[in-house]
């Protein structure tokens, strides 16, 4: 069983990493939480050199990313070179275009996304998907997530799954982490709430219904190197305190 290092998706933080000095007090925060990985997302139009500086300054080893799909198909020499400068092996996309989710959509992301993912082995790097709610359309006997995995080789798709996501869609994340066992370098620990009548919020780590335990055993059976904390909404409160009650309580629970 593998031992899971605690990251830092810094979607949570979009607002505070707009330009290279915002990154710079992103990262020094960062690690004083404890946090030792982050996933880039959402940042401003900052220098890669810059970042990937900052971040070994700050002593936070830059785990995955989130790269839009046009940049993999149109831009994909760029990407490698960014990524070798992170020293980072796992880019993600964060979501591609609403036209894939169905049966056909399924066959087109594949033969697209091969070369993709062949060019990217070949520089000791790996594609990794992530998934929103709406990945769970079932797409006749199964689930559009489900023929995707089927369908597409471990070797070209890796499966960032999303906790959050998978609960707001209907399924269970413990059995999806079993599912994707050997594919998933790269998950997204996020948990759900309920306030009010009904209404669905996202939560720290620990703060609301998802069963970590059990999250937590299947991502150390089923290879997981990096799991990622993101808080998409802290309503109003501090994001970074946000990462911070997050941090503390999976420290708690036996993971750093």
């Amino acid at each position: 069983m593998s031992k899971v290092v605690v990251g830092a998706q810094l979607f949570t933080v979009y607002g505070h990493t707009e330009t290279i000095e915002d990154v710079a007090k992103t990262f020094e925060k960062i690690a004083r939480i404890g946090y030792t990985a982050v996933q880039i997302s959402a940042f401003g139009p900052v220098d890669p050199k810059e970042v990937a500086k900052l971040a070994r300054e700050s002593g936070l080893k830059v785990a995955s990313t989130h790269t839009a799909w046009d940049r993999f198909l149109n831009d994909l020499d760029a990407v490698i070179e960014e990524h070798k400068g992170y020293d980072c092996q796992h880019p993600a996309v964060g979501g591609i275009p609403q036209d894939f989710y169905d049966a056909e959509g399924v066959k087109r992301f594949a033969d697209l996304v091969a070369p993709v993912a062949e060019k990217l082995t070949a520089e000791g790097m790996d594609f990794s998907y992530h998934n929103h709610d709406f990945e769970l359309v079932r797409v006749g006997e199964k689930t559009w997530l489900e023929a995707m995995y089927d369908r597409i080789s471990p070797d070209h798709v890796k499966a960032e799954l999303d906790m959050y996501w998978l609960v707001a869609g209907g399924a269970d994340p413990v059995a999806w982490i079993n599912k994707c066992a050997g594919r998933e370098p790269v998950v997204h620990f996020k948990d759900m709430t309920v306030v009010g009548h009904r209404e669905q919020r996202f939560a720290e780590i620990g703060e609301g219904n998802l069963n970590w335990p059990g999250i937590i055993e299947a991502c150390e059976a089923g290879g997981v190197e990096y799991a990622l904390v993101e808080q998409d909404d802290c309503y109003g409160g501090d994001p970074f305190e946000a990462l911070a009650v997050s941090y503390r309580n999976l420290k708690a629970m036996g993971l750093s």
